[in-house]
């Protein structure tokens, strides 16, 4: 395990020991164990474990297409998942959109405020009128009882069927090959935003940037692929590949940029 952790960050230490231990367990008990929605560095992270193991797959599964956050089934090689192993179950939020406007941070706000973990739900698609997330299918019941108002609407939560349409993501990623001096957060964000390191540092500093959700406000924080980095007022970029060096020792890298769908 020690040689893992050389590779990840000290704060992921944690969730690289419970990986080990669903690993573990699905060799124990020759059955798939089933995680709760990741977000795309858990996802990483599980695969380059699992990955060590060539008894061991990894299989992973949403109903809405385009998503971040995904449920993963981590399983012996010979194990063939479907759908309904994966235990996700959608729901859809009704409310009265002609008198009121929700978007997702309200929505977002209200499921915490049931004292959810974010990791029993995924993503949460918002268009004008409908409002549609997927959750575990183990608290759905607690879900659908009560989410009776978000904000000061009330709302109605029906669950929808297989046959249902989803809402489509509006938003794209567009890949883009980059080079850069270092992986340092400041760095990373004068490059790819075309500013300089000292506007880039103000805006870590005033915590304006998250990198995989959580605020860093320390300019040399060290970034890994797979990163997702949000800037307030810029948008998302997620970090990808890093394909070696240049002969001036800089950094080739896979980026992907956030962008409305036209």
């Amino acid at each position: 395990m020690e040689q893992i952790f050389q590779h990840f960050r000290k704060e992921e230490q944690s969730f690289i020991e419970q990986v080990g231990g669903w690993i573990r367990e699905t060799e124990d008990r020759y059955a798939p164990k089933l995680t709760d929605f990741l977000d795309p560095r858990e996802q990483f992270i599980v695969q380059a474990i699992a990955g060590q193991n060539e008894e061991i797959v990894t299989h992973s599964y949403s109903k809405f297409e385009d998503v971040e956050r995904k449920r993963m089934l981590i399983s012996p090689s010979y194990f063939v998942p479907t759908d309904q192993d994966f235990s996700v179950t959608m729901f859809e939020i009704s409310y009265p959109s002609k008198f009121v406007t929700l978007e997702h941070p309200d929505v977002l706000g209200t499921l915490m405020s049931l004292g959810l973990d974010r990791s029993k739900f995924g993503d949460i698609r918002v268009d004008g009128e409908r409002i549609e997330l997927a959750v575990v299918s183990e608290v759905a019941d607690f879900v659908r009882l009560n989410i009776t108002s978000i904000g000061k609407s009330k709302v109605q939560v029906q669950e929808l069927t297989e046959e249902h349409l989803f809402l489509l993501n509006t938003e794209t990623w567009v890949e883009e090959s980059h080079t850069v001096s270092s992986m340092r957060l400041d760095t990373i964000i004068a490059s790819l935003f075309n500013i300089s390191r000292q506007k880039a540092s103000t805006f870590i500093h005033g915590g304006k940037v998250k990198v995989n959700w959580v605020v860093r406000d320390q300019p040399a924080f060290e970034l890994h692929e797979s990163d997702l980095i949000s800037i307030r007022g810029f948008g998302r970029i997620r970090l990808g590949m890093i394909e070696g060096r240049t002969k001036k020792d800089k950094i080739r890298l896979q980026v992907g940029r956030m962008e409305p769908k036209s």
